[in-house]
C-alpha cells in the first residue's frame, strides 16, 4: 500500500537528485526499487536512526503531510554539525503522521480500485436481475474506506480527474463522484491497457464533472431516432405477425448508437462505412442506417414471391446492400455498405475487414481516415466463436490492419436458449478484446444518453489512435431467438420481467416531456409521421421490380446491367496469353538480384535453376505463378498474396521476398521491379490463422 503512495512522490521530488545511502543507489534506480524503499520505510517506522539521515528527513517530511514532490529536501551533512541539528518529532506527532499517511494511502488506493473494478458493480442490466460480469459480490477493494473520516478532505492524485479544477475533496464527495462515473450506467474497462497516455485519455472523457452534456436539440434527434427504430419493428410485427424477422426489440438504442458513430466519424473525414452484423436488427439497420427504401424491404415479405424472384434467393435477414446517402449531420455524401451474412456466426468479421482494407487501398488511404469498419456482434457468439479472436489478432498487423474497428456487442445476456453462466468462462462476453488492449465500454442500453456518450468516445478513440474499441450494449431480447420461439420455456424469470418492462422509447419520451424538452404532442406527431412513411412504402411495395443488385454490398461494374440483372456471357473468353518477349522479361526480373545484395547460397541455386528452365522454355509451379502475377502487375492489376509463410512459400519454392544475409531486415522483392508504371504487388505473411485470414483475403481480392 505504501508503495502506491510513495513511488510517485519519489520520482516527482527526486527527478535530478535522490537521497544518499551507502550502497543503495543501484537498488533505488533498479526495477526492485519499490520493494527496497518499502523495506527501508518499515525499518524507519521501527527505528528512525536505522536509515541514512537523508531518508530520515524524507520520511519525516512525508509523514508530516508534505504534498507530492515536496517531501524531499537536501540531505543533512554526513557529520553532525551544531548549525544543522537533526529534526526531532515527538512520539505523538509521529503517530499522527503515520495515521495521515495510512489514510492518504487508503484513499488513493480506493480511487484506483474504482478505476479498475468499478465496472463490476455498475448498473448495467436494464432488467435489474443479472450481473453483466456474472458475479454479484462486492469487490473488497471498493469498501476500503471503513474507519475513515468521510468529511475529511484529501488531496487528489494526478491519476484522477474527478475534481475538475479542485485539488482536494471530502472523502464523501470523492466516493460519490467515483460511483457516479464508474458504477452508474457505464462500466469502463481500461486499466489493463499498458499505456499511461491512453489511460489518461480515457479518464479525461469520463471523470471530469459535467464531461458529457447533450443539448435539447440533440435529445430531440435521439428521441426521433428511437421512434424510427421502435416503430419500424412494430410496423413489421403488425403487418407480418407470423414471419421471422429477428427484430431489434429490447435494444432499439442500437440504431441511434450506430448513427451517432457515423455522424461523428463523418465530421472527422470518413466517407465510406463497411458494416457487418448477425441476423438480429438487420432489417432495421437496412432501413434506418443504410437507408434502403422501405418498399424494397417490405417487398421481401411478399408471400407470393417465387424463390427465383427474390432479390438474392436468400432470406431477408441475410441480405446486404450498398447505398450512397446524404449524412444530414455533416451535410456530406457517404457510402454505407452492409455486408451480406449467412447463418455462420461471426464469419462476416474478416470479410468486413477485407472489404475495408480493399476500399482503403483503392482510395490510397494509408491511415484509415476515409473508410472504416463497424462490426456488430451477439454476446454469445462474440465469446464463443474463435474467428473473433483471430480477427482481433489481425487488427494491428501492418498488411492487414484497417486502422481501428468499432465493435458493438448487442448483449442479450443469453444465447439462443443458453444462460451465459454456462456459455463462457470469462466474466464478460467482451474479454477477448483485451488481447489487443482495446478499451471496453459496458453500457446499460436503457440509458440512451449514456450510450451516445460512449459512442462518441469510441469514435474519437478510433480516430485518435487507429485502434479497435468495443461497446457492450447490455440489453435484453423482448422475444425469443426469433419471433416464433417461446423463450419462457428456458428463461421464465427473465421473460416475466421483460413482459412488464416498459419500452425504452416511452421511458425516454416521458423523461423529455417532464424536462420540458418536448411536449407529448411533439412525441405523438413524430410517431405518426414515421407511421405514415411506413404506410406509404407499404402501398408502393407491390409495384417494386426486384433487382439483384439492390441486395449486393459490392455491385461491381461490368457484372450487372443498368436494370440490375446479371450480364450473360456474350462471346468467347478473351485470350489471356502473353508473348515470349514478356515471359522472358518477367522471368529475367524474377530470377535476378541487385549486385550489392548478399543472398543465401541456397537462393543462388534457386535463381540459377529458374534461369536454366526459362532458357529451355520450361517452368515449374513457382515460375508459372510468378509469370501470372508479373503479367497482371505489368497490366496495372494490383496483386495481393497473403497468408502464413506466403513470402517464401511453405515448400521453399516461391521466394518472392529475399533476405540479405549480412544486412538485417534488408529485403528484395523481384516482382516489384518489372516496370516503372506497374501495379503494386502486396505479398505479406500473416498470423497463423486459417479462418480469419481466408475471409479477409477473399474479400480483398474481390473488391
Amino acid at each position: 500500500m505504501y508503495r502506491v503512495w510513495l513511488r510517485p512522490r519519489l520520482w516527482a521530488g527526486l527527478a535530478s537528485t535522490r537521497p544518499a545511502s551507502s550502497g543503495a543507489a543501484e537498488p533505488f534506480l533498479s526495477g526492485s526499487s519499490g520493494a527496497y524503499v518499502e523495506q527501508m520505510y518499515e525499518a524507519w517506522t521501527q527505528n528512525p536512526s536505522s536509515v541514512h539521515k537523508s531518508w530520515d528527513a524524507f520520511f519525516r517530511n512525508a509523514s508530516a503531510g508534505a504534498v507530492p514532490g515536496q517531501a524531499y529536501s537536501p540531505p543533512p551533512p554526513l557529520t553532525h554539525s551544531p548549525s544543522s541539528p537533526s529534526p526531532r518529532v515527538t512520539e505523538g506527532s509521529t503517530h499522527q503522521s503515520m495515521t495521515n499517511i495510512t489514510e492518504h494511502l487508503n484513499v488513493q488506493a480506493l480511487i484506483r480500485a474504482y478505476q479498475i473494478r468499478g465496472h463490476n458493480i455498475a448498473n448495467l442490466d436494464p432488467l435489474g436481475i443479472n450481473d453483466a460480469d456474472l458475479d454479484d459480490s462486492m469487490p473488497p477493494e471498493l469498501i476500503a474506506n471503513e474507519g475513515l473520516d468521510m468529511d475529511k478532505e484529501f488531496t487528489l492524485p494526478k491519476t484522477t480527474m474527478i475534481g475538475g479544477g479542485e485539488k482536494a475533496l471530502p472523502l464523501r464527495e470523492i466516493i460519490s463522484r467515483l460511483r457516479t462515473i464508474y458504477c452508474g450506467s457505464v462500466g469502463v474497462e481500461f486499466m489493463f491497457i499498458n499505456d499511461r497516455q491512453k489511460c489518461d485519455w480515457i479518464r479525461q472523457r469520463f471523470e471530469p464533472p459535467g464531461v458529457f452534456q447533450m443539448t435539447d436539440e440533440e435529445k430531440k434527434i435521439l428521441l426521433a431516432r428511437l421512434i424510427r427504430s421502435t416503430r419500424f419493428e412494430e410496423y413489421l410485427a403488425a403487418k407480418w405477425p407470423s414471419e421471422k424477422r429477428f427484430g431489434l426489440e429490447g435494444c432499439e438504442v442500437m440504431i441511434p448508437a450506430m448513427k451517432e458513430i457515423i455522424d461523428h466519424s463523418t465530421v472527422r473525414g470518413v466517407e465510406s462505412y463497411v458494416i457487418g452484423m448477425p441476423h438480429r436488427g438487420r432489417l432495421n439497420v437496412l432501413a434506418n442506417v443504410a437507408r434502403t427504401p422501405l418498399e424494397r424491404i417490405f417487398h421481401e415479405f411478399n408471400p407470393m414471391l417465387d424463390p427465383q424472384d427474390e432479390g438474392m434467393g436468400d432470406v431477408k435477414y441475410h441480405l446486404g446492400t450498398t447505398n450512397t446517402v446524404l449524412n444530414h449531420f455533416s451535410e456530406r455524401e457517404i457510402t454505407v455498405s452492409l455486408v451480406a451474412n449467412p447463418s455462420h456466426l461471426e464469419a462476416v468479421d474478416p470479410v468486413v475487414q477485407g472489404k475495408t482494407r480493399a476500399t482503403q487501398f483503392r482510395r490510397n488511404d494509408e491511415s484509415g481516415k476515409t473508410c472504416m469498419s463497424i462490426l456488430l456482434h451477439g454476446d454469445a457468439a462474440f465469446a464463443g466463436q474463435g474467428v473473433v479472436y483471430e480477427t482481433f489478432h489481425l487488427s494491428d498487423l501492418p498488411d492487414y490492419t484497417t486502422h481501428g474497428t468499432v465493435h458493438m456487442v448487442v448483449n442479450n445476456q443469453i444465447g439462443f436458449t443458453t444462460d451465459p453462466r454456462v456459455a463462457r468462462s470469462s466474466p464478460y462476453c467482451t474479454d477477448v478484446a483485451k488481447v489487443v488492449s482495446a478499451p471496453i465500454f459496458h453500457v446499460n442500453a436503457d440509458d440512451p444518453e449514456a450510450v451516445l456518450h460512449v459512442c462518441r468516445v469510441a469514435t474519437e478513440w478510433r480516430a485518435t489512435f487507429g485502434k479497435d474499441v468495443v461497446i457492450d450494449l447490455v440489453c435484453y431480447r423482448r422475444h425469443g431467438h426469433n419471433e416464433m420461439d417461446e423463450p419462457s420455456l428456458t428463461q421464465p424469470l427473465m421473460y416475466k420481467q421483460i413482459k412488464k418492462h416498459e419500452k425504452l422509447v416511452e421511458m425516454y419520451a416521458r423523461k423529455l416531456v417532464e424536462g420540458n424538452v418536448v411536449t407529448q404532442e411533439d412525441y405523438e406527431k413524430e410517431k405518426n409521421k414515421y407511421d405514415q412513411i411506413c404506410k406509404d412504402a407499404y402501398e408502393r411495395a407491390p409495384k417494386i421490380v426486384p433487382f439483384h443488385r439492390d441486395w449486393l454490398d459490392s455491385p461491381w461494374k461490368g457484372v450487372f446491367s443498368d436494370e440490375g440483372t446479371p450480364l450473360e456471357a456474350t462471346g468467347a473468353i478473351p485470350s489471356t496469353g502473353i508473348s515470349r518477349q514478356r515471359i522472358s522479361h518477367i522471368g529475367n526480373v524474377y530470377s535476378s538480384l541487385p549486385d550489392d545484395f548478399e543472398e543465401h547460397r541456397g537462393i543462388k541455386r534457386v535463381l540459377a535453376e529458374r534461369r536454366k528452365m526459362l532458357g529451355e522454355e520450361e517452368c515449374d509451379w513457382a515460375i508459372g505463378e510468378a509469370l501470372a502475377f508479373g503479367s497482371l502487375l505489368e497490366e496495372g492489376v494490383h496483386v495481393r498474396l497473403s497468408g502464413q509463410d506466403v513470402e517464401r512459400g511453405t515448400f521453399s519454392h516461391r521466394h518472392h521476398v529475399i533476405h540479405d544475409q549480412k544486412v538485417d531486415r534488408r529485403q528484395y522483392r523481384p516482382l516489384e521491379h518489372i516496370s516503372p508504371d506497374q501495379a503494386r504487388y502486396t505479398v505479406c505473411n500473416s498470423s497463423l490463422s486459417e479462418f480469419a485470414v481466408l475471409g479477409l483475403r477473399a474479400r480483398v481480392l474481390h473488391e
